[in-house]
């Protein structure tokens, strides 16, 4: 079966935005192996503002062609979209009830592990239903004081088994955890 992956960067004091949504902060080291990562991976789930803001991103004709190789990466995966609102739209599959059994449903059909990509609030229904199987969450060297807060509103405690520690060269730290 396949698994439900919330990769994420996070800020040493919990936070996956600044207080106006900046993520400036966000390192990118080549020795963090994203596209190794997102070989692994064959669709993303987003919410819609996630999607809206960096589903259908496309980097500066000035980018590196490492940033362009990513975004491509990223553009050639299945994109399922959480949203209240129905709307049509080529590069999106929309979802707009019943997540469980929709969850449920795409983990049971044939492929390589999903991508929980966010935002925070998708992020918060998706752990209250206990819809995530590994947590790869990137803590990043820098304490912003402020910002949108990875766990939030959560209902209970969410007990996790440690598999894997990754120490990068910009000092970001990642850790991986199984539910």
């Amino acid at each position: 079966m396949r698994k439900i992956v919330l990769d994420l960067a996070v800020t040493l004091d919990g936070f996956i935005e600044g207080p106006n949504g900046e993520i400036d902060w966000c390192i990118m080291d080549d020795d963090m192996d994203f596209q190794g990562f997102l070989s692994g991976i064959d669709t993303i789930l987003y919410g819609r503002v996630s999607y809206d803001m960096w589903g259908n991103y496309q980097p500066e004709a000035d980018a590196s062609e490492g940033e362009k190789s990513l975004w491509a990466a990223v553009h050639s995966k299945k994109k399922v979209v959480f949203s209240s609102q129905q709307r049509q739209d080529s590069n999106a599959t929309f979802i707009t009830s019943d997540i469980p059994a929709k969850v449920a449903e795409l983990k049971n059909q044939d492929g390589k592990d999903i991508w929980l990509y966010g935002g925070a609030k998708l992020i918060t229904t998706f752990i209250q239903y206990g819809l995530i199987d590994v947590y790869r969450i990137s803590v990043h060297p820098i304490v912003l004081g402020a910002g949108k807060p990875l766990f939030a509103n959560l209902r209970e405690k969410i007990d996790l088994q440690l598999k894997g520690v990754n120490k990068f060269k910009s000092g970001v730290v990642q850790l991986i955890y199984e539910a």
